[in-house]
């Protein structure tokens, strides 16, 4: 048995002459991970690598340590919820979400059982014996989800599962994930929605183009960032005097001092070289007398990171 959740050598997979995925290579182990990347950017071609839906045309697939194409033995520890609508629409959701047991080769009364605990779960009990047709298309992503951990999966793959829900049932399957992660199953979320993989793990795979852009957690890849193009705000006591200074030093390529309610003055920084900035300023304010009491990026979530490590990989950086 392989340590490693995931193992990608070198995938390549290419639809005639288009690439989807580009010589990928990653390990994980078990655990949470998020998969971000904009719209066509080879996510659910990644995803379809993983539960063997689709052949590389280059390169080797593990999960768990198997090969997942036509693997029966290993399709019963995953569990995927397709991005695209892959129900039958005369059929209530309790019998499809049975059904999908039923093929893992659960007898019809433990499947019922556990059919209608998993729709309870997400919130579709009130319409679990409805034909499909008439559910929305949120109620339809809630179905889906419960027929992906119903069979109780070690893996669970998930294709944009918050498209069409509103902002409840965003939260509802949020608390959902959440529980299931909690639990120590591992979790693997594609989106191009950054806050909602925020809302769940830190630990994420930035993909454009078909290629890995980064990996690790958010605090991890801005360390490999930290001498690109950033701003920083710096609360202190005499900003315009500290705003000449990373200017006369050339440590800043834009400064401004913004007025705050509190009647204080906040000052923006944009520096081709934070990480040297950050080094520099305890002996730059110490020479111009200024008394520095908060420093922040002024994006530091997943959005600014995402944006950056998008302009190196088109070369803009």
């Amino acid at each position: 048995m392989s340590e490693y959740l995931l193992e990608l050598d070198q995938v390549t997979k290419l639809y005639g002459t288009v690439i989807g995925v580009n010589d990928f290579s990653m390990q994980l182990k078990p655990g949470a991970y998020g998969l971000l990347g904009p719209n066509g950017a080879g996510k659910s071609t990644l995803l379809n690598l993983l539960i063997g839906q689709l052949v590389p045309t280059r390169g080797t697939v593990r999960v768990l340590g198997e090969n997942p194409r036509n693997n029966m033995r290993l399709l019963k520890k995953l569990g995927f919820c397709p991005g695209f609508e892959g129900l039958y629409s005369s059929t209530t959701g309790l019998d499809w979400v049975r059904l999908l047991l039923q093929l893992h080769g659960v007898a019809h009364s433990p499947a019922t059982e556990r059919a209608v605990e998993c729709l309870k779960l997400v919130g579709m009990e009130h319409a679990m014996n409805r034909p499909i047709a008439s559910y929305s298309r949120g109620m339809r992503q809630r179905t889906k989800l419960a027929q992906a951990i119903a069979h109780r999966p070690e893996l669970l793959v998930l294709d944009e599962p918050f498209s069409g829900l509103d902002p409840v049932g965003r939260a509802e399957m949020t608390d959902v994930l959440r529980d299931w992660i909690g639990q120590g199953h591992s979790l693997i979320i594609a989106s191009h929605v950054l806050h909602e993989i925020e809302a769940l793990t830190d630990s994420f795979l930035l993909i454009c183009g078909g290629r890995l852009l980064a990996s690790g957690t958010a605090s991890e890849v801005n360390e490999l960032l930290f001498d690109t193009p950033s701003e920083i705000e710096i609360d202190c006591s005499q900003p315009h005097q500290l705003a000449g200074a990373l200017m006369q030093e050339e440590l800043a390529t834009s400064v401004v001092v913004e007025k705050q309610l509190t009647g204080g003055e906040r000052l923006h920084v944009r520096t081709l070289r934070a990480g040297t900035l950050c080094s520099r300023l305890p002996q730059i304010s110490t020479a111009v007398g200024v008394s520095i009491t908060r420093m922040v990026s002024a994006d530091d979530s997943l959005q600014a990171l995402f944006n950056s490590l998008l302009k190196i990989h088109r070369g803009e950086l």
